[in-house]
């Protein structure tokens, strides 16, 4: 007689921050069939096909107040569990796996409504309004971050980590940088995550000549949505809208500036690589700023309000930084303390273990 294989649906969606995580994950279930829960024009439909079979639902968060804006959203979010109560029925999963956002509302809710196991991934230090709601509902929450488990008081929580793309996860993949600078030469790499930053992208343009002046080269990536990506042109800077080997990219980095997504500051803890953190300041909840706050508890950071960091204050402390031999390299050890390597493989056996018990 031969075993059925298990069944998941893993309900991810939006952003890289939510789908990276996820995808590392189901490459660490070989044995599992997998299907994909996500939303018609997010970034899924562009990485989950190419694995895995993708299903969609209309689903979106309630805004702030109550109108009819609310009676529409609510009505959508009853039809979204009708359909992925559907969904698993008939294609009879044995369980779900979610990393939290609108998505995982339907699905927590169909699963539970026909008694299938619930896995929630929460990779943010201060866990989402979703998240918050609905955890208890779980079989168990996965938290990226320790501090999450303060704000989860009645759900089974579980440190993990947070899983990054298998390329953070090979050492030998900083020798494989395919940009032209010197070996040498300090380097400051400045993203804004999936999205891209353009506030921040304009901060460091008008910093970067101070910057060339000391010697350090800026990799810069800006994103697809600023229209100014290409008003700075020097030897010693590069502009691109987006960069695949983000591994070998940090791993080469003597300083990062970045946003303080939780995705993103996982790869920095990986890769070991210092950091300037400036938290977009209108992300949900003001959960960035709690990101941060997890590095600088651990001097792995600097963290700064984009309200209040001027161009003279990201100049100087960038070249201050630079000019300090021996703290870049502490930093980076302390950023290696913040995250797991194997988180992956803690969620893959967090997983077995509920849905094979």
């Amino acid at each position: 007689m031969v075993d059925t294989p298990i069944r998941l649906l893993i309900a991810a969606s939006g952003t890289g921050g939510h789908l990276f995580p996820a995808i590392a994950l189901a490459q660490k279930l070989p044995e599992y069939q997998i299907e994909w829960l996500g939303v018609p024009d997010r970034l899924e439909t562009q990485l989950v096909p190419k694995q895995y079979k993708l299903n969609t639902i209309s689903v979106e968060g309630f805004q702030k107040g109550f109108g009819i804006s609310s009676l529409l959203t609510l009505g959508k979010l009853v039809a979204a569990v009708l359909e992925v109560r559907k969904l698993l029925k008939q294609g009879k999963f044995n369980g779900v796996f979610t990393t939290g956002g609108y998505i995982a509302g339907p699905s927590v809710i169909a699963a539970r409504s026909l008694g299938l196991p619930v896995i929630l991934h929460e990779s943010n230090a201060l866990p989402g309004k979703v998240t918050r709601f609905f955890g208890p509902w779980c079989d168990a929450v996965a938290v990226g971050f320790e501090a999450a488990a303060k704000y989860l008081p009645k759900a089974k929580v579980i440190y993990t980590s947070t899983p990054v793309r298998s390329q953070f996860l090979d050492e030998q993949i900083g020798e494989t940088l395919d940009l032209s600078i010197p070996p040498e030469a300090p380097l400051i790499v400045v993203f804004g995550g999936s999205q891209g930053a353009v506030a921040i992208n304009k901060l460091v343009r008008n910093c970067a000549p101070t910057w060339f002046e000391a010697g350090a080269y800026v990799v810069h990536i800006t994103g697809d949505k600023d229209p100014e990506a290409e008003s700075l042109t020097h030897q010693q800077y590069i502009s691109l809208p987006f960069y695949e080997n983000m591994a070998a990219l940090l791993r080469r980095a003597n300083l990062a500036i970045s946003r303080s997504g939780a995705g993103s500051l996982t790869e920095l803890a990986v890769c070991g690589t210092p950091a300037i953190l400036i938290p977009y300041p209108f992300a949900a909840e003001d959960h960035q700023t709690y990101n941060a706050n997890v590095f600088t508890a651990v001097k792995a950071a600097l963290l700064f309000k984009q309200a209040e960091l001027t161009e003279e204050i990201l100049g100087s402390e960038v070249l201050r930084l630079l000019k300090s031999p021996n703290e870049l390299p502490k930093m980076g050890e302390n950023a290696k303390t913040v995250a797991l390597t194997d988180s992956a493989e803690r969620l893959a056996k967090l997983l077995r273990e509920v849905l094979e018990s």
